[in-house]
């Protein structure tokens, strides 16, 4: 199975890579983002910590959560798609592949936010937790990839991408990626603590600040995947 996983997981990769007017606007836009709203503003250490994080999310969020959402459902209406799905492979070997891949892209998007920030805030990496940072990155992809999965089993391909921006853009918004949760108006501040990107981001700012996780975003977040999990599971099995 390892090598099956290995081959399909190659084949996305490659892929994603023979398409750069994908791959580059894809590693290239959050840190442009990052940029022109967040740099002019960062004047001290913890803040650029906090707002580098937020960022990092906001790249991982967005190549994991339109890989899924647009690309499976375009993958869908692809005779090639039809073709895997009468080999003898084992259930899993597909999604592990399309998973890893995309984690893959994800956290080279986030590495070209952190580099940006290197180089442009009063950066201080020494206070962060870097293994609690990409664990936090990781952990946060995978109830967001599942709602991407789930969008892209509900909707057919022409609706998949107006959808998926329908969502997008509000929860990295309420959640606090584009800027701190206080600085929003009082229903978005409100409305932010019901978000899984909000709690996502609790993690990713502690994770900055060297501090440990809260126990309730991360409870919270692992509902949303549990509860992500199986709408994704119910709208695949409906489309096969």
């Amino acid at each position: 199975m390892t090598r099956l996983v290995w081959a399909h997981f190659k084949a996305e990769v490659l892929g994603a890579i023979r398409v750069p007017g994908f791959v580059i606007p894809t590693m290239v836009f959050p840190s442009m983002f990052f940029l022109l709203f967040a740099v002019p503003y960062l004047k001290t250490w913890p803040a650029a910590n906090q707002t580098t994080a937020s960022f990092m999310a906001f790249a991982v969020f967005g190549v994991i959560f339109f890989q899924y959402a647009v690309g499976a459902a375009e993958e869908r209406q692809n005779p090639w798609y039809a073709y895997l799905r009468t080999l003898p492979l084992p259930p899993l070997v597909r999604p592990l592949a399309q998973v890893l891949a995309g984690l893959l892209l994800a956290l080279t998007a986030a590495l070209v936010v952190a580099a940006t920030a290197w180089a442009t805030t009063p950066l201080k990496p020494e206070a962060a937790s870097p293994l609690g940072l990409l664990a936090a990155l990781a952990l946060g992809a995978v109830p967001l990839g599942l709602l991407g999965l789930a969008v892209a089993y509900l909707f057919p391909p022409r609706a998949a991408l107006p959808v998926a921006n329908l969502l997008y853009l509000p929860l990295s918004y309420l959640g606090g990626l584009w800027m701190p949760p206080e600085a929003l108006p009082a229903w978005a501040q409100k409305a932010s603590l019901w978000t899984p990107t909000r709690h996502w981001a609790e993690l990713l700012w502690a994770s900055a600040r060297g501090e440990a996780w809260p126990p309730a975003s991360l409870a919270a977040l692992s509902a949303y995947a549990l509860i992500f999990a199986a709408l994704a599971a119910w709208a695949w099995r409906r489309e096969r």
